[in-house]
This record gives C-alpha cells, sequence and structure tokens, in this order.
C-alpha cells in the first residue's frame, strides 16, 4: 500500500524544459516549477529525500540513476497507463498532474530503472540491429537492380557480393559501364555493415562472457548470444514477475482475450511488450522446431514440440514453443540452475 503523505515529485521530462509538480497529498499539487536542463538535478539537491515519478521515456532511466545518486526514489510509470489520468488538454502541466494521480494506483507497475550495463546492452543491441536492416535493404536494392538488367543474384547475403563482383569484373557482359563504378560502392557499403554488425556481435559476446547469468541461459535450446543478452539488458530482474506466465503475457506471447459474462474468446497474441525480444524468441523456436524434425531421438521440449506440429501449422507451433521457451528461461532465471533435457515419456517407458 503506497503511504498517501509521503513527498511526491512528479516530473515531465523532455530535452530542455522540465515540468515538476510536488505534491505532499493526495489530490493536491503544492509546489510547480519550470526548470531548464541545467538547473534540473540542482533543484533535488538539497530538497529531502523524495519519490520523484516520471514516464518510462528515452532519458527517463538516466535520469533515475541520477536522482536514485542524489539519494531520491526514481518511479517510472508506463506511458500508456499515464494518459488516461491527463484531463482535457495534454499539456506539460496536464501530464505531471496525471503522473501523481497515476503512482497513487497500486494497479500500475512501475518500470524498473535500468543500470548503466544494462543499458549498454541495449545500444548494442539497437545499432546492431539497425545495421542489420540496412544491410538487408542495401542487398535488397542491388539484388532487385541487378535482376532489372538481366543479372540474377541467388538469394542469400553470403552469395550476393562475390556474385555481384563477378558480374562487375566481368567486361563482356551487358551491364552498362556507369553503373560498375555505382554496384562497386553498394558493395563496399555492404562489407563495411557486415564489418560493423560482426563489431557489434563481438562487443555483446564479450560482455556475455563476464555475466553468468546469460551463461546460464544459453543452456537453453533455442536461446542464443543475442536473446540470452537481450533477456538481462531488457527484463532486469525477473523477481518482478510472479510466475512465468507473467513474464510470457509481459512479452505479448500470450493469446489475447476477448471475453463478456459467460463467453469467453481467445484470441491471437497481444504482441504487448518488447518486440524485438518477442522475435528473438520465436526465431529460437523456430530453430528448436527444424532441428527437432530433423533428430532421431528428440528430449522432452522437443516431443512436445513434435506432437503438436502434428495438429497445428507451423507457425503457431514456432510462437507455442517461444511461449514454452520464455517460461523456462524464467524458471533457470529464478532459480539460477542451468537448463537439463530430460528423455521424452515415451522413451522413458522404452527404458
Amino acid at each position: 500500500m503506497k503511504p498517501s503523505n509521503e513527498n511526491l515529485i512528479a516530473v515531465d521530462l523532455a530535452k530542455n524544459v522540465f515540468e515538476v509538480a510536488v505534491s505532499d497529498q493526495p489530490k493536491k499539487v503544492d509546489e510547480r516549477h519550470r526548470l531548464s536542463r541545467e538547473k534540473f538535478l540542482a533543484f533535488f539537491v538539497n530538497r529531502p529525500q523524495a519519490t520523484v515519478v516520471m514516464e518510462a521515456c528515452g532519458t527517463a532511466h538516466f535520469w533515475g540513476r541520477k536522482l536514485a545518486g542524489l539519494g531520491h526514489t526514481p518511479i517510472l510509470l508506463p506511458p500508456q497507463y499515464v494518459r488516461p489520468y491527463v484531463r482535457r488538454n495534454k499539456t506539460d502541466r496536464a501530464d505531471a498532474e496525471g503522473m501523481l494521480e497515476a503512482y497513487r494506483n497500486a494497479d500500475i507497475r512501475p518500470v524498473p530503472v535500468k543500470s548503466l550495463e544494462q543499458q549498454t546492452l541495449i545500444v548494442l543491441h539497437r545499432m546492431r540491429s539497425a545495421w542489420l536492416a540496412e544491410r538487408t535493404a542495401r542487398v535488397n536494392t542491388l539484388r532487385g537492380l541487378l535482376r532489372e538488367l538481366g543479372f540474377v543474384i541467388p538469394l542469400g547475403v553470403r552469395q550476393v557480393l562475390p556474385k555481384v563482383w563477378e558480374v562487375i569484373g566481368e567486361a563482356e557482359n551487358d551491364l552498362p559501364d556507369p553503373l560498375r563504378p555505382i554496384f562497386a560502392e553498394a558493395c563496399n557499403e555492404i562489407r563495411d555493415l557486415d564489418g560493423r554488425i560482426a563489431m557489434a556481435t563481438e562487443q555483446i559476446a564479450a560482455l556475455a562472457e563476464q555475466t553468468p547469468l546469460v551463461q546460464l541461459l544459453l543452456t537453453i535450446p533455442g536461446i542464443g548470444l543475442l536473446t540470452a543478452t537481450a533477456l538481462v539488458a531488457c527484463l532486469g530482474d525477473v523477481s518482478r514477475f510472479p510466475s512465468a506466465r507473467h513474464l510470457a503475457s509481459y512479452l505479448g506471447l500470450t493469446p489475447r482475450e476477448y471475453s463478456s459474462a459467460s463467453r469467453r474468446h481467445l484470441g491471437h497474441i497481444s504482441k504487448r511488450g518488447d518486440g524485438y525480444l518477442r522475435m528473438l524468441l520465436i526465431h529460437g523456436a523456430r530453430s528448436v522446431l527444424l532441428g527437432a524434425q530433423r533428430t532421431k531421438t528428440p528430449d522432452r521440449l522437443r516431443s512436445w514440440a513434435l506432437r503438436l506440429r502434428q495438429t497445428q501449422k507451423h507457425n503457431i507451433v514456432a510462437v507455442a514453443l517461444a511461449n514454452k521457451l520464455a517460461r523456462i528461461a524464467w524458471a533457470v532465471w529464478k532459480n539460477r540452475q542451468p537448463f537439463v533435457s530430460s528423455p521424452a515419456p515415451e522413451q522413458t517407458a522404452a527404458a
């Protein structure tokens, strides 16, 4: 139960001007301040310890760490849950007042403040993902333009550059001479992007070696370096999820519910939470499912996936398996014990 008489400060974050509302009792704002970026931390230096409420936006984790260093308690609220408390027009003052009321709703769970190590991992993942998307776009553009000129490049990123250099280097083909240096420059850009992606992956791997929790998560089938480090970076502390199902629901891997009275309807997955984490888990589940179809002695997890595959489509099974992998990750994380595969029931019976 949140105390009603605590020293509560709401901050509407911005790039340069921050709106601050101080409340010592519910439904009343005792002070209002409009502070520049340079004066923001100085405002909190000489104030008594307070609970500082902010929306979980881009800079909130940075300011949360700074305020925690001054002895205050930062609380980050999901922006989508604060918006219903903003009455009438949306202004900085209204946003700050809305945060004060949203904080007093015990059903709204705050977002944990990320450590600098967590944000470092997240930045590496975001940069790698951006470079990967840019490389994919460049490769598709190159293949499409060459196809229009009559040169068909096979699918697969690894085949593109050798084939394109081969087309560029062949002097007697129908490729127009003005396009040869242009395509060569495009190949150089793709090669540079490959180098950046490899550099980011190396940095992630180096940080993973220093994190025992990542090594535990790597014991789970379908969870590799990227998925394990992304889970640690984005989730922070798994104990904030009461059960494994809460984690799967947080990641958007549980059905969206449309129910009323005695009628209950479960639809597609909700797709709430971090889409990047969900994508990594589903890709990992696909790899586990494909591997299960090739092995002769699948374990209990893979046997379950194969039985489900007999009645459901491939993508549905992959999402269901991703849900199970998220739950296994919660158990491994919570108990600090590596995943140990168990034999399938039919194998146990045969033995």
